[in-house]
């Protein structure tokens, strides 16, 4: 891209990054060409990223509500971010093989985030992943994966697991996913962290 020609690009698999006593852990699908690929943080340096942190910020889960670089000074507390496949496929678009090569780090993420009590997969393929995989760490056995849909909620032995759309362009320039749709995500994340403290 013509306005970051003079960036040097981060170009390898980007890790997950965030606070590791974290209870939220969010799940997006892969790094995005010209955002994470070049900035070497998940969600950052791109429009997904701005939706997210804002929002982030917004529910008490970050400390600013941008982030354009990781050398910024942003912050996350109790929320751990990563995604499903940890290159920038072409055209957003992960083969089989990238989602299998890929897998093993999510599951060392997951079984290292031992405080995790909910999790929000951004899109179907982020969802269904997140689900597979900490369903595959805590041993849900015969766990049948819950239909995609915004804002919905189910429970696994001690998980919740939230599903929403992808704040992605095509999501949030068409008006599928609108700020006050994503802020209510959150809200629901925070409610159900907020039950499990006293229940």
């Amino acid at each position: 891209m013509k306005r970051f020609s003079g960036e040097e690009y981060w170009g390898k698999p980007v890790p997950g990054f965030g606070d590791q006593k974290a209870r939220l852990l969010i799940v997006g699908l892969a790094p995005a060409a010209h955002g994470a690929n070049r900035t070497g943080r998940m969600f950052t340096g791109d429009r997904s990223g701005e939706w997210l942190y804002r929002a982030l910020h917004k529910a008490g889960f970050a400390n600013l509500p941008v982030s354009t670089s990781r050398h910024d000074k942003l912050r996350l507390t109790d929320c751990y971010i990563t995604a499903t496949v940890r290159c920038a496929p072409p055209e957003n678009k992960p083969t089989k093989e990238e989602f299998r090569n890929c897998r093993p780090y999510l599951l060392e993420e997951v079984l290292l985030l031992t405080n995790l009590r909910v999790v929000l997969g951004l899109g179907r393929i982020g969802f269904d992943a997140a689900f597979d995989t900490v369903s595959a760490a805590r041993r849900f056995t015969a766990v049948k994966r819950p239909r995609f849909a915004h804002d919905a909620v189910c429970r696994v032995g001690d998980i919740h697991f939230i599903s929403s759309y992808h704040p992605s362009q095509q999501n949030t320039f068409t008006g599928r996913l609108t700020e006050p749709m994503f802020d209510s995500v959150f809200r629901r994340a925070l409610t159900l962290l907020k039950r499990n403290q006293t229940s």
